[in-house]
């Protein structure tokens, strides 16, 4: 007996009622995370916002697109940059951004992702762009807060929110690198010149304020004098030559004569 007549035509009809119901079943159910959200379209028309958990589509009229509302970590590739003291740079940077509003993301622009990655290049271009390469060293945090101001203003009609940008590396030329190495071996011997000169101004300054106290008590200039014999007797091995005070010698001189 053929094996096709042994199956009931009644049985296939069911088994293709079931496939079929179990695939309208997954045109209707989906389940989205708590980070989700489901953009949904009713024959080409937008018709709102759904999630997260289970929702239930029309099969075969409604669609959605998944849309995840976490924040994005995003690199920006190094970008040849020219200063505006015309130094050239390969800058990179990255870029944290979510999106608030769903809806927008989708019909306001293809790809969010892939459009906010080429706003944010050609704004490091131009925001670095405008700065002197010293300022750029000095100045990351404005540039960084600038920057952040102009992609999150070019975004907001995609519904994206910009959190931050971070300029993450400057690479510069090795003849650049070479210069301001040079530049601050210079800058450290200036600064310990002026750290001297200072030390011996403030020096000379207690000296001569010494030497007027002196002037006017010629007994401290006796004690500084017997202060330095008691330093110099202290040391060990060494040969000492003791002047004699002149004003000594005249009043022992003096003395004598009477």
């Amino acid at each position: 007996m053929n094996t096709l007549q042994i199956i009931n035509p009644s049985m296939i009809t069911t088994i293709f009622i079931v496939i079929g119901i179990g695939i309208v079943f997954l045109k209707m159910v989906r389940i989205l995370n708590e980070f989700e959200r489901a953009v949904v379209f009713r024959l080409g028309r937008y018709v709102g916002i759904r999630g997260p958990g289970l929702i239930i589509l029309i099969p075969f009229i409604e669609k959605m697109v998944r849309v995840n509302m976490r924040t994005i970590v995003m690199d920006v590739p190094p970008q040849d940059i020219i200063t505006k003291d015309n130094v050239s740079l390969k800058v990179n940077a990255v870029v944290y951004f979510r999106i608030i509003t769903p809806e927008k993301s989708i019909l306001e622009v293809e790809n969010v992702e892939y459009a906010t990655s080429q706003i944010s290049q050609t704004t490091l271009r131009s925001i670095i762009g405008q700065f002197e390469l010293d300022d750029i060293l000095s100045q990351r945090d404005k540039i960084n807060m600038e920057m952040q101001t102009v992609i999150d203003k070019q975004t907001d009609p995609w519904g994206v929110k910009i959190s931050a940008v971070e300029i993450k590396h400057i690479d510069l030329p090795l003849e650049m690198q070479k210069a301001m190495s040079r530049q601050a071996e210079a800058e450290r011997e200036r600064r310990a010149r002026i750290i001297a000169a200072e030390g011996e101004f403030e020096a000379s300054t207690k000296l001569a304020e010494a030497s007027k106290i002196m002037d006017k008590n010629p007994a401290t200039l006796q004690l500084r004098y017997l202060q330095t014999l008691s330093e110099i007797g202290a040391k060990n091995g060494t040969s000492t030559i003791i002047p004699f005070p002149v004003d000594l010698v005249k009043a022992i001189l003096g003395k004598d004569s009477k």
